[in-house]
């Protein structure tokens, strides 16, 4: 007999409370309400020098019908290192289908880490993972609020010599005003764009920033209108901060903007934040587009719909007459 949903809402009630009790502060709930939790893993040693943050999203269907949806976050972490590690919690899922296996997961994920400390493996190059201590270096690492000036040069290294078209002149890159809290800092960034081309050549131009590609996470989104096909074209990219792209590509959905990226860089200052990150990202993003003209600020709509009104009257005076 299949589990209902309740009886599967328990098994993840069941599963979350036992996996907070083990794993104590390396547990975090990242949002309760989407069932977003983060666990931090790491190879046992005094001074852990492998470490990696596995990411989880529990769908209404878990565990019964389906898998848990699940991010690996590390520094060192990628290419066929990251495949091995994939296939492998795969297989744990296939060889217990129907069971709670987070524990299982993390486990397996745990004796990876112990085997590469273990081994000849070089230490990882650890330069960000998605819960870094940085330091609190005041406001000198927030950009200056003034358009990122182009290097023809540098945009000349751009083109590839495949591409048919004419070289797009690379958009000006605006810098909002920066939000902080418990010393993690988030500032958007947004740049006009109406073809791929120009966001890529615009993510190539703010990671040459140094301080935008130390940044804890970067997380973007896009839309352009394609008017030929009335269509959009969009994509978002997490960085690491799971689901965070795709809910600021959810927020510039519903403000209706196009033809503009907006990025996001979080400096992590050592203090979890739970769903106030999300807070602040949308917020971030939405202050930098009203500054710029793509969506109108609260007062202008208020104003505006004072407009409409006064003329809906005006109109029906004159019916009336």
């Amino acid at each position: 007999m299949a589990a209902s949903d309740t009886e599967r809402a328990q098994q993840q009630i069941d599963e979350i409370e036992a996996l907070s009790s083990i794993y104590g502060e390396d547990w975090c709930v990242v949002d309760e309400d989407e069932k977003i939790y983060c666990i931090k893993i790491n190879d046992c040693l005094d001074q852990p020098k492998w470490t990696l943050c596995l990411q989880v999203i529990l769908p209404p269907g878990y565990p019964t019908a389906e898998p848990p949806i699940y991010q690996l976050n590390a520094p060192w972490l990628r290419g066929q290192d990251y495949m091995e590690l994939a296939n492998v919690l795969e297989e744990i899922y296939v060889q217990n289908l129907g069971e709670s296996i987070l524990y299982l997961w993390v486990e397996k994920i745990r004796e990876v880490l112990i085997e590469k400390a273990q081994s000849s493996d070089p230490e990882p190059d650890i330069k960000k993972t998605s819960e870094e201590v940085v330091e609190d270096d005041g406001d000198d690492f927030l950009l200056d609020y003034q358009p990122v000036q182009e290097d023809p040069i540098k945009m000349l290294n751009y083109i590839t010599s495949e591409s048919q078209e004419v070289d797009e002149e690379l958009p000006f890159i605006h810098h909002g005003n920066p939000i902080t809290d418990r010393r993690s800092t988030f500032q958007a960034h947004l740049a006009p764009v109406v073809t791929p081309r120009q966001v890529k050549r615009v993510l190539e131009q703010l990671y040459e920033n140094k301080k935008i590609a130390s940044a804890t996470h970067n997380i973007y989104a896009y839309r352009i209108y394609c008017e030929d096909k009335q269509t959009f074209l969009q994509d978002c990219e997490d960085d690491g901060e799971t689901a965070a792209g795709g809910r600021l590509l959810h927020l510039m959905q519903i403000l209706n903007v196009h033809n503009v990226l907006v990025v996001v860089s979080r400096w992590y200052g050592g203090i979890l934040l739970g769903p106030d990150r999300f807070k602040h990202i949308n917020n971030c993003a939405r202050k930098v587009l009203v500054e710029y003209n793509y969506i109108p600020s609260v007062e202008e709509s208020s104003k505006q719909a004072g407009k409409s009104k006064k003329i809906r009257k005006d109109n029906k005076k004159r019916t009336e007459h």
